[in-house]
């Protein structure tokens, strides 16, 4: 968890009566448009978290230590972080598609450089840039999402596209992994950059265009985190990346520290699997239990988290750990992003590009914490310390019952 993801974008701003938006046709979905978004927000994923696969493996050939090279998940997060705000305001008249296509260039270009470098500095720019066009990216795709698809349809139509998130755990950091142990770690960024090309195609044929925001139409940061319930999901936000990035991030080098290095790819499928289940009953469930799904993600992800503290002995319990990881994390894109696009309502376009920094704030944060716990406290500690985290996100969940994670979601055409 980038991740963010991530996942992060609000309601549309509202479509200026001189220009005429594709509508989608009544109790309907855009599959081929939603499944071209899906794709980006694969890349993007996928893209954010494939060194935690072959962190070794990138670590001795640029001539760095694993800790150090766990950075690269932390530069590409700060490229996000302190670049989302600022350059969703200064795109925000650009027409959506042109936007997307030019984030897309830029995972494009970003992962060509990652894949022929062999300087730590270069490697580390190239990651930096990379997530500068996550930020581009994500501050834009849920809600393009919600503009392709008729009202009573928009929280499945995030959902759709939120799927490539647990198809690049499940499907994309695995089969980087297998790929970077036979044929070198350069490859899978090439193969990242290739994805990227024929995405490019793909967008440019099926996904309608939408017009940018007009001039002054987003809400102020103080205004929007003002708004009940928006201050409660973008701290449960922050936390909950913290802890999920401290863990994934060094996933490969706690499961060298029990013994199952050689097992990392098979682990990564068990999560990224439980991942796809749980988003695809997240998108059943998110417009009746929104709730329920944020408390008992949080309670899954505990449980995983103490199983692993403990697991040092047990392989089968450490798969098991990896599925309930799966299964608590997968569905939180989608919750969040949805709890804080209903909290902020007609602030929801800053809500979530001011959820999006946090997530990449988190992720960067998660990088620096888990190389420090790596360094100082070894492997071990790892999961003991998202136990701590974890805590004041479910604390907080479970107070936010009136705004930020009511039992109800209201229903609205934001």
């Amino acid at each position: 968890m980038s991740n963010p993801t991530s996942s992060k974008t609000g309601s549309p701003a509202p479509v200026p009566a001189r220009v005429s938006a594709p509508v989608p046709p009544s109790g309907k979905l855009p599959l081929p448009a939603l499944l071209a978004l899906a794709t980006a927000v694969f890349i993007t994923s996928l893209t954010e978290t494939l060194p935690a696969g072959v962190l070794p493996a990138m670590s001795a050939d640029l001539g760095v230590g694993e800790a150090a090279m766990g950075q690269s998940v932390t530069i590409y997060a700060i490229g996000t972080a302190l670049t989302a705000i600022p350059l969703t305001a200064a795109t925000a008249g650009w027409r959506r598609k042109r936007l997307l296509l030019t984030a897309v260039a830029g995972f494009a270009l970003a992962n060509t450089v990652t894949a022929v470098s062999t300087h730590y500095p270069l490697t580390m720019a190239a990651r930096f840039v990379a997530g500068v066009a996550a930020g581009l990216a994500w501050a834009l795709l849920a809600g393009y999402a919600r503009r392709l698809a008729p009202v009573h349809l928009q929280g499945k139509a995030i959902a759709v596209v939120m799927t490539g998130v647990p198809l690049a755990l499940s499907l994309g950091v695995p089969a980087g992994t297998f790929l970077g142990a036979a044929l070198g770690w350069q490859i899978t960024f090439l193969v990242m950059t290739a994805l990227a090309a024929v995405l490019l195609a793909w967008i440019t044929l099926t996904v309608p265009d939408h017009p940018g925001q007009p001039r002054g139409g987003r809400a102020p940061i103080r205004r929007t985190l003002a708004v009940p319930g928006v201050a409660p999901v973008l701290l449960v936000t922050l936390v909950l990346v913290l802890a999920h990035t401290i863990l994934y991030t060094y996933v490969a080098t706690f499961l060298d520290h029990l013994g199952m290095g050689g097992s990392t790819g098979l682990v990564l499928l068990v999560f990224g699997g439980s991942s796809l289940l749980s988003i695809w009953f997240t998108g059943l469930h998110i417009d009746r239990r929104l709730r329920v799904l944020a408390l008992a993600g949080t309670v899954m992800f505990a449980v995983a988290s103490g199983t692993l503290a403990v697991a040092a002995d047990s392989t089968a319990l450490v798969y098991a750990a990896a599925a309930l990881w799966g299964l608590g994390w997968g569905g939180a894109p989608t919750v969040l992003q949805t709890a804080v696009s209903d909290a902020g309502g007609e602030t929801a376009d800053t809500a979530q590009t001011m959820l999006v920094s946090l997530w990449n704030a988190a992720m960067a944060g998660g990088g620096v914490v888990g190389g420090l716990l790596l360094d100082r406290l070894g492997a071990a500690a790892l999961p003991w310390s998202v136990l701590l985290l974890l805590a004041p996100v479910l604390i907080v969940v479970t107070a936010a019952r009136t705004h930020g994670f009511p039992a109800r979601r209201a229903r609205t055409g934001a």
